[in-house]
């Protein structure tokens, strides 16, 4: 029977099984919620971020076991990742429930407080990620190649795309060239008439996800353990590209759909 990734590390696929069903809450409250953020429902950003937060965790809990003898140092990450995701959506949710944004809010000293400690919070977690390079294990079996070297490209994109948090915080908000709150995507709610900064963030952290999947795929087709490296090697860097482009597409105030 496959392992569920809450067997393959209990705190943090259990943390993540809890942001799933904070989703599913927040679906169920929105209806009822008639109040607009940024011309929004206050509950979508929440329901984005939990939704997005299970699936970080549900993926660093399924990577725990790949880190290599060193149980210390998987205890020091597994609980920081919860840790720092945890304050985040304390915030996201909490920021909503008052009726406020929670990203760039410095209309009071609070507020501000609030923002600060999300940008703290968001660091060390991409740091914990960061740390988590070095651990994966040496000893790759040839049956394991392609999804031990999409663990470490997949990291290590997820890193780049975090960075491209910090030059949206540096533009105090996502959209490129006017204030954030105008028409866009459902739900994702990408700008359509400027640039949108978080459609390379969201391509970058992804990575995560996508090029362990790729190398699972190769390892099961079995291609010469060179092959394998040599396809997701060159898919991280189609992958790079991409992020790159979509960043350059927002910072010239051009939305990737729409007019």
């Amino acid at each position: 029977m496959p392992q569920s990734f809450l067997a393959r590390d209990r705190l943090v696929g259990g943390a993540a099984l809890t942001c799933a069903a904070l989703f599913v809450t927040l679906a169920v409250i929105a209806p009822f919620d008639g109040r607009l953020v940024t011309g929004i429902n206050p509950w979508i950003k929440p329901m984005k971020f939990a939704i997005s937060i299970a699936i970080f965790l549900a993926t660093i809990a399924w990577f725990m076991p790949d880190l290599g003898p060193w149980p210390r140092a998987r205890r020091w990450i597994a609980g920081t990742v919860v840790a720092t995701m945890t304050v985040e959506l304390v915030a996201i949710v909490g920021q909503a429930a008052r009726g406020t944004t929670s990203h760039f809010n410095q209309s009071s000293a609070f507020d501000a407080t609030v923002f600060s400690i999300m940008g703290m919070a968001i660091t060390v977690n991409t740091l914990a990620v960061a740390a988590m390079l070095p651990l994966i294990r040496r000893d790759v079996p040839t049956a394991r190649v392609g999804y031990l070297w999409g663990m470490r490209l997949g990291m290590a994109l997820f890193v780049v795309g975090s960075l491209v948090g910090f030059v949206i915080v540096t533009n105090q908000g996502h959209s490129v060239p006017g204030p954030d709150g105008g028409p866009g995507l459902p739900f994702l709610n990408w700008a359509l008439d400027q640039g949108d900064l978080r459609v390379a963030h969201f391509i970058g952290l992804h990575a995560l996800q996508a090029l362990p999947l790729l190398g699972f795929v190769l390892d099961r087709r079995q291609p010469a353990p060179v092959a394998r490296t040599r396809v997701l090697s060159a898919v991280a860097a189609v992958w790079l590209a991409v992020m790159g482009a979509t960043l350059l597409l927002a910072l010239a105030g051009r939305p990737l759909l729409g007019r």
